[in-house]
């Protein structure tokens, strides 16, 4: 129980200093991202829930790759 209460402190200090060091180097994290990304990512889940209902399991092709990478981390 201690070993895993050490890791959580452990990353979240990591997490705390890659924050100041992306500021540092002129990058800043888009924390506005995943609030607006979320209706597209909900779109794009109900246009796979109804091909799955219409085309059935074996037919459904859904891609499930919402968040872009690129787009969080972002040059100031």
């Amino acid at each position: 129980m201690f070993s895993l209460l050490k890791l959580i402190i452990w990353i979240c200090g990591v997490v705390v200093v890659a924050y100041f060091i992306l500021g540092y180097f002129g990058y800043e994290i888009n924390k506005d991202y995943f609030n607006t990304s979320k209706i597209e990512c909900q779109k794009k889940l109900d246009e796979c829930k109804n091909n799955i209902i219409h085309n059935g399991i074996d037919n459904a092709k859904c891609n499930f790759n919402c968040a872009d990478p690129k787009l969080i981390i972002k040059k100031k």
